[in-house]
């Protein structure tokens, strides 16, 4: 007989018991004992199909290949830049993979990107040692001009972004603001100081109630009464 002991959304901690029977498998952030499926860490329950799975409440970001982060210039060396990225590690930008303008030997690279730069890049590569290489060559990559950069639980990033983009549109309607969201937990927004300061706000409401259901809509109705705007809740392409 399978039995499962909680709803998607729910807040579990370490050893709690999600599910008997072998009906349903352990996904991330949980194990099997026996034919009980247990929670290893402190999370929000989400159920899909048959896959039981944790979305962690805190811990810091981990660099992976492929994703799109917003680093800060902390040092420039002869061969390129040194980033921090938020996490335990930091990051290497190589004078290649900085910029398609050619880069004469002995240049000064301050006059690309300097100390305390903000940068948009994609992990290119990370080794067993947790060597991490980032390009800036791609679609929307680049140095950030202006606004201003927030630090958020790189665990609610999904939540910040939403379905297809879902949610950062609507505070970016709401607010008048550019907005990017790193997946390594910094937010990046340029507008005007009532526009920042609104979506500031917003994400930090995100961060604190991105267990609840409907939360979309509960974003969409806050956003509409501060504002007096109407919203509509769009996809990003």
């Amino acid at each position: 007989m399978v039995e499962v002991k909680v709803k998607d959304k729910d807040i579990v901690v370490p050893g709690e018991i999600l599910a008997d029977g072998m009906g349903y498998v352990p996904g991330v952030g949980t194990y099997r004992e026996g034919e009980a499926i247990v929670s290893e860490r402190v999370g929000v329950v989400s159920i899909d199909g048959r896959a039981i799975k944790l979305i962690p409440l805190s811990g810091r970001y981990l660099p992976k290949r492929g994703d799109t982060i917003l680093c800060q210039v902390v040092d420039v060396t002869m061969n390129g830049w040194r980033l921090e990225t938020n996490s335990a590690y930091q990051a290497m930008l190589s004078l290649k993979e900085a910029t398609s303008e050619f880069i004469a030997r002995g240049a000064d690279l301050r006059k690309f990107y300097d100390l305390g730069d903000y940068l948009v890049c994609k992990v290119s590569n990370v080794t067993s040692q947790m060597l991490v290489d980032v390009m800036m060559k791609g679609p929307g990559l680049r140095k950030l001009n202006g606004g201003r950069v927030i630090s958020v639980n790189c665990n609610k990033v999904p939540r910040i972004i939403g379905k297809h983009g879902s949610m950062v549109s609507l505070i970016k309607e709401a607010s008048g603001c550019q907005i990017i969201v790193g997946q390594n937990g910094l937010v990046w927004m340029q507008g005007n100081p009532e526009g920042e300061l609104l979506a500031v706000r917003t994400i930090r409401m995100i961060e604190t109630e991105s267990h609840i259901t409907g939360l979309t809509n509960r974003i969409k109705d806050f956003l509409e009464k501060t504002t007096g705007k109407t919203l509509e809740i769009r996809m990003e392409q």
